[in-house]
This record gives structure tokens, sequence and C-alpha cells, in this order.
């Protein structure tokens, strides 16, 4: 009786091992789109975030870890090279069996070009006609903040369970499940966000750095320009002149920087000028706990800020 008891212990543990194993492992870039796939994900299993909050994604330094993360996965969701470079041969070298979905290039994904220039307004016409042309732009010059465009989320959630489900056939009606649940999630949240945000008319803002045109279009409330072009450089001298042009010409009183950045530039940037109110606006979430709830807390958290 003794004997059976193991026995049937041991199948059973082999039994559950098997079907531990029949999960995909899989490693994500950024904490957004590591949400979207925890949510896709739930009760299933969890997926491996590589750039910790608050590091950059163009230039964090692969650790060990995560070097691991990518040597065990079946699967690496990331943005794409645009945003982080580094990981285009870190997927390359260290997960070449796994499959790799660059979400920014996937079908009906929508994508602009980057913006020149400290002033935004300048360039209305040219990003108008970039808009009627579509916006499937695949180039090197792709802006690649489209996660925060919450349809693209949506897009984006149902590839991941359709990857996820040819993975790991068994599991395959909880990730289509999932994802219905999230995109619902999504769509709920794209009503609120127009609705709240219509009621705050057209502000005069400035951000930090251009990463938020994909929030801007989709929600109809554009920033008048950025201090810095990207998150890797500080600004000129001739963009902070052109910076403080566009405060006096549109009578800016707010700018919004960002976690991770010095702030004593905001104060040198906007010393003497009508700017009296500096807030704070992530487009990482780098603040917000990890998992399947940051992505909706980080749309929320932008429109608070505004």
């Amino acid at each position: 009786m003794r004997h059976q008891l193991v026995l049937c212990a041991v199948l059973i543990f082999g039994l559950a091992s098997n079907s531990q194993a029949a999960v995909p492992s899989v490693a994500v870039d950024i904490a957004p789109l590591h949400s979207l796939v925890s949510q896709v994900m739930e009760d299933v299993g969890e997926p491996t975030l590589l750039i910790p909050a608050g590091a950059s994604p163009h230039h964090h330094t692969l650790r060990p870890s995560d070097a691991k993360a990518l040597e065990d996965a079946d699967v690496v969701f990331w943005i794409g090279k645009r945003l982080s470079p580094w990981l285009d041969k870190a997927v390359n070298n260290l997960a070449s069996s796994a499959q790799s979905v660059e979400v920014l290039h996937l079908e009906g994904t929508s994508a602009y070009l980057s913006r020149k220039g400290a002033n935004f307004e300048s360039k209305k016409h040219k990003e108008a006609h970039d808009d009627d042309k579509g916006e499937d732009h695949k180039d090197e010059k792709d802006d690649p903040h489209a996660w925060l465009d919450p349809e693209n989320a949506k897009l984006w959630t149902n590839h991941i369970s359709e990857v996820l489900s040819k993975l790991d056939p068994e599991n395959a009606a909880t990730y289509s499940r999932n994802a219905k649940t999230a995109i619902a999630s999504l769509d709920a949240l794209i009503q609120s966000t127009q609705t709240q945000l219509s009621e705050l008319g057209k502000p005069q803002f400035i951000v930090f750095h251009d990463a938020y045109q994909y929030f801007e279009k989709r929600f109809g409330i554009p920033a008048a320009g950025s201090i810095k072009l990207g998150d890797a450089e500080d600004p000129s001298p001739a963009r902070i002149r052109e910076v403080q042009a566009i405060v006096k010409e549109l009578n800016v009183t707010c700018v919004f920087t960002e976690p991770q950045f010095n702030p004593g530039i905001v104060k040198t940037v906007f010393e003497g000028t009508s700017v009296s109110t500096v807030g704070v606006m992530d487009p990482l979430g780098a603040s917000l706990p990890r998992g399947s709830g940051l992505y909706q807390a980080l749309i929320q958290g932008m429109v608070n800020s505004l």
C-alpha cells in the first residue's frame, strides 16, 4: 500500500512537472509591454521583465539575470530596435532559438515618424501629411513610444495571445479569454480617458522629452514642444532658446518632467519665464508596481498628471 502511495505521488508530481514545463518561458523588454503580456498570461505563468524600473530602455546594460532569461526564453516580446538597440544583438546571440516579436512592426500598429525641433506647433502640416499617407512606417526613424496609444496595446494584446496559444495549445483558451478581458479593459480606459481629457480643453504645456505623440494624437491633446529631443542627450543652448521662445509665444505655464531625469535642467530652461507649474509625467511607469495592472495605471497616471 505504501509503495502504491509513493508511486501515485511520483506520477502526480511528474504530471505537474510536465504541465509546468509546457508553459512558455517569456521575456519582455519594458514594463508597459510586460504588463500586457502578464494580463494575457494570468493564471498560467509569469513573464520576465528585462529592463527594470528607472532604467533607460535605450542604454540598459544587460545583467546576468537578463542573459539567463533570454537564454531560457521561448519567445521575446519587445518594442523594437529603435527603442532598445542593444537588445537586438542580445536576442540574436542569446535567444536565437526563441521567437522574437517586435511589436512596433506588427501589421496594423499605428507608428509615427519622430518629430524634429522643439516647437511641435510648426510641424502641424507636415505631420498631417504624414498621417494621411498611412501610419505603418517601418523605417529606423519610427518614434518607438507606440505603447502610449492604447489602440496599439489592444492590437498587441491580441497578437500576444495568438503567439502564446501556438506555443502552448493546452492553455490557448485561457490566453484567449484573458486577452478578451484585457481588451475590454483597454476599451473602457480609452473611453474614460477621452471623457476626462475633453474637459481640459487645449492646455498649453511642454514635456521633458518627445515621448508622448502617440498619447497626444490618440486623445487630441497636443504638447507645444519638448525640452529634449531624446532621453539620452541634454538640450543644446540653441534648443533652450527655442523652448523659451515657445513659452513666450504660446504663454505656456506648465512643464512636465520625468522621474528619472535631472530636475535641474527644467529650472535652467524655464527660469525667468511664465512657467509656474512643474508636473511629472512618466511614460514607463517607473514608480508603479510591476505586473498586469501597470499599463492601465500608467495611462490613468498620465491623465491625472494633465
